[in-house]
C-alpha cells in the first residue's frame, strides 16, 4: 500500500510540493497565490496526488514550511497590534539596542516599530527581579488601555510587564481582564511566549508573536480544514526556525517559532545530505523568489542561535552583527538573509548605480517574463536575457517565459537610462545580485572568523544553482553540491526533520557556589513534564522521546551566554562544578581564552525530540528524468567570454567523469549554470558536484 509523506514549502513566488513514497519522489512547483496561500497548497496537492495516481487516503504525513510569516513582517502586513506594558516602559521598542548595521552612516534610521507609539499603553504595576511585588496591578489601568486600543481597531494585543519571567501573576490577571471583556481579541502574553530575562528582547518577541498570530491562526486553520475536505487523514506539522517540526496547534499559538521555517528546512536538508557525502563544513545557500539565505554547518551540526533579527536589510543570528531588523529571541538556525531573489526588482539609484531588491515582484504579477502584467526587470528577467533560462521550459514546460518582455523590461528600465547595451545591463544586474548574496555568505563565515574556503557550498532553491559558481569564486569556495530536485529541496528537506520542542526558564545563579540544586531540579522537572506531555499528545511514547538539556552560561561581566550541555535532567552535588568547568572549556574554544571571573548560569533549556520508528531520510531517491527541449543555446558569461553556443543537458547526462564548462543543466525545478573554467560530475545519489576552478590539463 502506498505511504505518502508530503512536504510543502510556500514561498513568495512559488509553492513547492513533494510526495515521498519510500525513495520514490513526486514533485510539483506552482505559482503561489498571494491573496490566499492555502489555495495553491491545496490545489497543488490535489494535482500532485492525481499525477502520482494516489488518493488522499494514501497520505500519512503533511509537513509545511513557509516564508509567509517572514514576508508579513517584511511587508508590514500583520494584524493591527497593540502593546500593554509596565508604566515607564512604553518606549522600549523604540530604544532597542545601540548597535547599528552601518556604523558610520549617520543617515541610517531604525525600522519603525511594529506597534506605533499611540498603540502602546501602560499599566500601573511593578514586579521586582526576584519575583516579589513592588506595586500591585491597577486593574483599571489595564481595562482602560485595552479599551483605548480596541477603539483604534487593534485586533491583537501583546502584554509584557517588567520581570514577569520571575513572577507572571500580574500578566495572568491582565490577560483574564481583557479576555473577559474582549474575547475576540488575540492575546500574546510574554511569560507564555518567552519566560526569560531581558526586557527589550522579551517585548520585541512578544510583539512579533502578536503581530503575526491572527494571520497564522487563520492560515493554518484554513489549511487544516482544506485537508479534511480532501479526506487527508494525516496530522499537519510545521517546520520551525530551529530545524525541528511541531504540530499546527502549537504553531498557531506561537508563530514566532515558524518565522524562518522555510530557510531552516533547506539547512537541515544540507546537514543530512552532508552526512551522506562526508561533508562536515557546509555553507547552505538557498536562493528563492524573494530572498537569498546562507547558513553554516560546522563539525556536522547546524549553527543554532538563541536570537536573530528579521525584516532588516541583512538579518542574521549573531549578537555582534546586526541588520537593523526586528529582534526575535527564539532558538533558530543562524541564517543570514538578503532581499535578493529571482523576483527581486532591478533598479537604478539616484547615483546612477544598478541596485537589486529588496522589493520583489512576488508571484503576482511576477517578473516581466512571466507575462502576467509585470513591466519592471528582475533577476529572472536578466537571466533570460543572458541565455541562462530556457523560455519554453521553466517548471517542466508548465511556465512559458516571454523573452521579449524580459528584454524590454531590462532595456527600458536599465539599459536606456544608463546608455548601455541590454546585455551589459543584464550582466551588470546579475553581478550586483551575486555581490548582494555574497554578503550573506560572508556574514556567516568571514565576519565570524571563518574562512569560506574551508567550506563546501550546497546550492539550491530555484536560483541557487544558477548563481553559485560566480559567488563561490568571489569567496574562494572550491566545491559546490547541487542536490537532487534543487528547486524543491527545501520542501523535500521537510521530510527529513524530527518533531522538536524547545523550552527555556531563567535561573540567574552563580556556579558552583550559590547554586541551589533543589531549585534547579524543580525547574528541570517542570520542563520535563511539559515536554513529555506535549510529545505524548503528538503520538510519541516515552521510549521515543529524546531530551537534550542545556544551560546558558557566562562570566559575570558579560552580557551574552554560551550554551553548555547538561548530562541529565536531574542535577547532583558535583554537577555545578562540572558545568562551570565545561563553560570555561567552551569559552576557550569559542573565544580563545578562559577567565578567573565568576561563572553564572542564566537560563536552563530543554530540547525535546520525538523520534520516528523509521529513518526520516531514504537510502536513495528516484524521480522522473528531466526533459531537455534543446541541445544548446547562446549564453553570455561576461565581456572576456562573449556570447557562447552553450550545451544544454539533463542532470542524468552527467556521470562520474567530470565535464568541463560551459554548459547548462536543465531540470524540472531549477537550472544549473556551469560557466567556463568550472567542471561538474554526478554522484551515486544524483548530486551535481561542481569544481569551481578546474584548470585545463
Amino acid at each position: 500500500m502506498p505511504n505518502y509523506r508530503i512536504g510543502i514549502d510556500v514561498g513568495g513566488t512559488f509553492t513547492d510540493i513533494v510526495a515521498l513514497d519510500g525513495g520514490r519522489l513526486h514533485r510539483l512547483k506552482i505559482r503561489s497565490t498571494s491573496d490566499d496561500f492555502s489555495a495553491a497548497v491545496l490545489g497543488g496537492l490535489r494535482a500532485l496526488l492525481d499525477g502520482a495516481d494516489a488518493s488522499a487516503g494514501d497520505v500519512n504525513e503533511v509537513i509545511h514550511g513557509t516564508t509567509v510569516v517572514t514576508n508579513a513582517i517584511i511587508e508590514k502586513k500583520g494584524a493591527p497590534t497593540g502593546l500593554i506594558t509596565t508604566a515607564g516602559f512604553r518606549d522600549i521598542l523604540e530604544i532597542g539596542r545601540l548597535r547599528t548595521p552601518r556604523l558610520y552612516d549617520l543617515s541610517w534610521q531604525k525600522p519603525p516599530p511594529l506597534v506605533a507609539r499611540e498603540l502602546r499603553r501602560e499599566a500601573d504595576e511593578r514586579m521586582q527581579a526576584d519575583g516579589s511585588v513592588f506595586k500591585q496591578l491597577d486593574e483599571e489601568s489595564v481595562t482602560a488601555a485595552a479599551e483605548a486600543l480596541t477603539a483604534r481597531g487593534v485586533t491583537s494585543i501583546a502584554i509584557c510587564f517588567i520581570n514577569s519571567f520571575a513572577n507572571p501573576d500580574h500578566e495572568r490577571r491582565a490577560a483574564e481582564l481583557i479576555q473577559s471583556t474582549w474575547p475576540g481579541v488575540a492575546l500574546s502574553v510574554s511569560h507564555q511566549v518567552l519566560p526569560e530575562m531581558r526586557e527589550y528582547e522579551r517585548t520585541s518577541t512578544t510583539v512579533i508573536n502578536a503581530y503575526v498570530q491572527p494571520l497564522v491562526d487563520g492560515y493554518l486553520r484554513g489549511l487544516e480544514s482544506g485537508l479534511v475536505e480532501m479526506d487527508v487523514d494525516a496530522p499537519l506539522l510545521v517546520m520551525q526556525s530551529n530545524g525541528g517540526i511541531m504540530g499546527a496547534e502549537q504553531s498557531r499559538e506561537k508563530p514566532i517559532y515558524m518565522v524562518e521555517s522555510g530557510p531552516a528546512a533547506g539547512v537541515m536538508g544540507s546537514l543530512h545530505m552532508g552526512r551522506r557525502l562526508g561533508h562536515d563544513e557546509i555553507i547552505s545557500f538557498d536562493m528563492g523568489g524573494t530572498t537569498a539565505k546562507a547558513a553554516t554547518i560546522q563539525q556536522g551540526s547546524a549553527d543554532l542561535h538563541s536570537e536573530y533579527e528579521v525584516g532588516g536589510d541583512l538579518h542574521l543570528g549573531h549578537h555582534l552583527l546586526r541588520g537593523g531588523g526586528y529582534m526575535l529571541r527564539v532558538p533558530s538556525i543562524g541564517v543570514a538573509e538578503v532581499g535578493a531573489g529571482g523576483g527581486s526588482i532591478v533598479w537604478i539609484d539616484e547615483g546612477g548605480v544598478i541596485q537589486v531588491g529588496p522589493e520583489s515582484a512576488g508571484a503576482q504579477p511576477g517578473p516581466a517574463c512571466y507575462g502576467a502584467g509585470g513591466d519592471r526587470p528582475t533577476i529572472t528577467d536578466a537571466a533570460v536575457v543572458l541565455g541562462y533560462l530556457n523560455p519554453g521550459y521553466l517548471v517542466g514546460g508548465g511556465l512559458t517565459l516571454d523573452a521579449g518582455a524580459a528584454h524590454r523590461a531590462v532595456r527600458d528600465n536599465i539599459a536606456a537610462p544608463l546608455g548601455i547595451d541590454v546585455t551589459d545591463a543584464a550582466h551588470g544586474a546579475f553581478l550586483v545580485a551575486n555581490s548582494r548574496m555574497v554578503r550573506a555568505v560572508r556574514a556567516v563565515t568571514s565576519e565570524k572568523g571563518r574562512d569560506p574556503a574551508d567550506f563546501t557550498m550546497y546550492a539550491f532553491g530555484g536560483g541557487g544553482p544558477m548563481h553559485a559558481v560566480d559567488m563561490a569564486r568571489q569567496v574562494n569556495i572550491g566545491e559546490i553540491v547541487v542536490p537532487p530536485t534543487p528547486g524543491l529541496f527545501s520542501s523535500l528537506s521537510l521530510l527529513f526533520a524530527d518533531v522538536e520542542h524547545h523550552y527555556v526558564r531563567t535561573l540567574m545563579r552563580n556556579v558552583p557556589d550559590g547554586f541551589e540544586l533543589d531549585e534547579a531540579n524543580a525547574i528541570l522537572e517542570a520542563m520535563d513534564d511539559e515536554a513529555v506531555s506535549a510529545l505524548r499528545r503528538e503520538g510519541y511514547t516515552y521510549d521515543r522521546v529524546e531530551l537534550v538539556w542545556q544551560a546558558d552560561m557566562r562570566y559575570e561581566s558579560q552580557q551574552y551566554e554560551l550554551p553548555v550541555t547538561i548530562e541529565s535532567g536531574h542535577l547532583s552535588a558535583g554537577d555545578p562544578a562540572t558545568l562551570a568547568e565545561s563553560f570555561h572549556r567552551e569559552h576557550d574554544r569559542t573565544f580563545g581564552y578562559r577567565s578567573d571571573e565568576q561563572v553564572q548560569i542564566v537560563n536552563l533549556r530543554l530540547i525535546a525530540r520525538g523520534l520516528s520508528d523509521e529513518p526520516r531520510m531514504p537510502d536513495s531517491l528516484t524521480s522522473e528524468p528531466s526533459a531537455v527541449t534543446a541541445s544548446s543555446r547562446r549564453a553570455y558569461f561576461g565581456p572576456e567570454q562573449p556570447w557562447v553556443e552553450t550545451p544544454v543537458i539533463a542532470r542524468e547526462e552527467l556521470n562520474a567523469e567530470s565535464r568541463r564548462g560551459p554548459f547548462i543543466v536543465e531540470e524540472y525545478d531549477a537550472t544549473t549554470v556551469v560557466p567556463p573554467g568550472a567542471s561538474a560530475r554526478r554522484d551515486v545519489w544524483g548530486n551535481i558536484l561542481i569544481t569551481v576552478n578546474d584548470p585545463e590539463e
